[in-house]
């Protein structure tokens, strides 16, 4: 079990090693969740995550730094496990270990997603984070090519969309300024503590780039997927202070995040009729222009 794709029982056996490794106790932990990541909770309030396979390990250790960075400025994040030496190897997979935010996950209101990343947008991190340079399709362009769920029809209009999505990217013209950017941010990605502050989480997408692409996602969900309200909508856009659909860009930020979330989900397809479905229909709506008001989260 070197890579390939990470079962429960897979990642039960790497939990129970690589808590033996750092000295925690696995006994008792719960699996949160599995997907490209599985995350389980430890009797103690930890959260251990594991993640694809070693060639992760230099993202992991990026994580790691960006974590212990934001502990230093007081901002609010996931915090990795103090004392403990990680990333942790083991069997091939790439394990590492947070402080638990809360019992009981709760996400954060759009308001306070938006009043975090406005905040996030104002530092401005050290060079010894050596963040990448945010490419936004370069893990789609991978999964186009290694999805074996996808027929070559699909795969090639996919390629092709791809393509010229990233020609339009190119041609963009930002109006905010570049810099520090999350690179995933949406609501799933912010939690509220037993406090009720909300604290962000999955921070392996931080990166340099323009950062109307930390807006996008919310005013996707919101303007195509009808997941958010306009009141929710409206929360977010007054605590961030911009609205990125008023920017000629806004679309091609769209489109291309609706291709990846596709192709995102595409990696499910061979073994889960309802993701094979949805990807089918999402590929559909792709090619006719209907609207998505009948996509689904996952």
């Amino acid at each position: 079990m070197v890579g390939g794709a990470l079962t429960a029982e897979d990642a039960g056996r790497v939990l129970s090693s690589a808590c033996a490794v750092v000295g925690l106790d696995a006994t008792g932990a719960v699996l949160r969740r599995i997907g490209t990541h599985a995350v389980f909770r430890l009797a103690s309030p930890v959260v251990v995550r594991i993640t694809g396979a070693a060639e992760a390990l230099a993202r992991a250790e990026r994580t790691v730094g960006v974590a212990r960075w934001l502990a230093e400025v007081d901002f609010p994040a996931v915090r990795v496990l103090p004392g403990v030496e990680q990333p942790v190897v083991v069997a091939g997979r790439v394990v590492t270990f947070w402080v638990l935010i809360a019992d009981e996950e709760r996400w954060a209101e759009l308001g306070q997603v938006g009043d975090l990343i406005r905040r996030l947008h104002w530092l401005e991190e050290p060079r010894a984070l050596r963040l990448p340079r945010l490419d936004p399709l370069g893990e789609t362009w991978r999964r186009i090519e290694g999805s074996v769920g996808l027929g070559a029809d699909d795969r090639a209009f996919l390629w092709a969309r791809a393509e010229t999505l990233s020609k339009r990217y190119d041609e963009l013209d930002f109006v905010l300024p570049f810099g520090m950017v999350h690179g995933d941010a949406q609501v799933g990605n912010a939690l509220r503590d037993g406090s009720g502050r909300a604290v962000l989480i999955d921070l392996d997408g931080f990166a340099v780039g323009p950062r109307e692409w930390d807006l996008v996602l919310t005013a996707l969900y919101f303007e195509r997927f009808g997941w958010h309200t306009r009141s929710e909508y409206d929360a977010f856009v007054h605590s961030y202070g911009f609205d990125v659909m008023n920017w000629y860009g806004y679309q091609t930020l769209a489109d291309m995040r609706e291709l990846m979330m596709t192709v995102w989900l595409s990696r499910g397809m061979t073994t889960d009729e309802t993701v094979a479905a949805e990807v089918r229909r999402r590929i559909g709506d792709l090619r006719s222009g209907a609207e998505r008001r009948g996509w689904q989260p996952f």
